[in-house]
């Protein structure tokens, strides 16, 4: 039940996998019959991935997962701009519940000089379109919001961003040569199989997924960098991944990035209704076993596999040690920053409340969960708040 963090690599990723391990191992830079057959299965990949996503496959750009493309859109994007405007230091947006790959390039560019806006969320979760109108001024370069929040499960209204941020573009004095910025990136590992990312409807001109998260491989993602874009490199070598991302491409790993993405969106519809079937039944039987159980984050907006619980006067740690003990793992924030010694900045972001952090805990169902599976989780956690409310009561 911690889906989130990371998911198995699915059997029909894994077949299609196998070959460019250890028979079809070619270099895709290599001019050999093997070179160009590697070189051939990555560009279907990229095509493959960019027909999920509604764009051109120049427009993708292979990565080491979420955490690079996010360096990559935006610190691309930023180093770019600032070679165009030399001596000056520009403004970006970012949500205060992004990924810390995000939140951490953030505090890198204030460092570095950037003027940084970290808007604040509603008790749901959700930005304030109206804090994004103010939050945008002249010298804004790039906006980036999370699509669906990895802790809380939070899905934000992308499209409106989009549209508040293109009616700003349209409104602004541009030059003939000047590029039109502010550019919107969206962090979207955990949306795929869930959420449409049709980037053309989206309004987005950066999106960053990976393949931890959808039942492909760890170490692989991609971004989509739309054509009109500059950013600059961030790693320099042979130039590959069209001079943006060098270093040989892991051809077996690309695949199975673009079968597990084309598998989440066939199988989007059907198993995001049993999903949500499942993580209804499973939050209502929660609610009889202890009913001061409260839910973080939205009711409505949010993915269909999270739910982030918060168990008053109860250690999350204490739920999440007790049930690895009987071979069931759930978490208590993002398994991304899990040994920083501060808790979770979304929990804190939505409530203020250090009790509700400390009393969290985050469970993500998957294709592998089943009510079996939920009904197990149940009768085990009524028997372990049962252990653990007693003797709060006997202290």
């Amino acid at each position: 039940m911690d889906y989130a963090a990371a998911t198995p690599v699915d059997e029909r990723v894994f077949s299609s996998m196998k070959k460019y391990l250890s028979v079809e191992y070619g270099n895709p830079g290599s001019i050999h019959s093997m070179g160009v057959r590697a070189k051939m299965a990555v560009e279907k990949s990229r095509k493959e991935i960019a027909t999920v996503l509604s764009c051109r496959p120049r427009e993708i750009v292979f990565t080491s997962g979420g955490t690079e493309g996010d360096n990559l859109a935006i610190f691309g994007v930023t180093d770019a701009w600032r070679e165009d405007h030399p001596g000056k230091n520009g403004h970006i947006i970012v949500s205060a519940i992004e990924h810390k790959a995000v939140l951490s390039l953030a505090k890198e560019l204030e460092r570095r000089g950037f003027e940084i806006t970290y808007l604040p969320v509603s008790k749901d979760g959700i930005v304030n379109l109206l804090d994004l109108r103010k939050a945008l001024n002249q010298n804004t370069v790039l906006v980036s919001i999370m699509y669906a929040n990895n802790e809380i499960g939070t899905v934000q209204p992308i499209k409106e961003v989009a549209k508040v941020i293109r009616h700003f573009r349209n409104s602004k004095i541009q030059s003939p040569k000047s590029k039109v910025f502010p550019y919107f990136h969206t962090d979207a590992c955990q949306a795929p199989g869930a959420l449409n990312l049709n980037v053309t409807q989206l309004g987005v001109d950066l999106m960053t997924i990976s393949g931890a998260k959808i039942y492909g491989p760890k170490g692989v993602g991609a971004l989509y960098v739309k054509a009109d874009i500059k950013i600059t490199s961030q790693i320099y070598g042979g130039g590959q991944e069209f001079g943006l991302r060098s270093g040989t491409e892991s051809v077996a790993y690309i695949v199975g990035l673009a079968r597990a993405l084309v598998l989440a969106e066939e199988e989007r519809d059907k198993e995001s209704q049993r999903i949500t079937a499942l993580r209804n039944y499973f939050i209502k039987k929660l609610e009889d076993i202890f009913p001061e159980v409260e839910l973080n984050g939205s009711v409505a907006t949010r993915l269909p596999n999270n739910l982030n619980v918060y168990f008053p006067g109860i250690l999350g740690e204490q739920l999440v040690i007790e049930l690895d003990a009987i071979g069931v793992e759930v978490s208590v924030g993002s398994a991304c920053h899990a040994n920083g010694t501060r808790g979770s900045h979304v929990i804190w972001a939505i409530s203020q409340d250090s009790d509700r952090i400390n009393g969290s805990v985050r469970f993500t169902l998957g294709r592998g969960t089943s009510k079996k599976d939920a009904d197990f989780v149940l009768k085990n956690l009524r028997k372990i708040i049962d252990r653990l409310t007693y003797s709060l009561v006997r202290v």
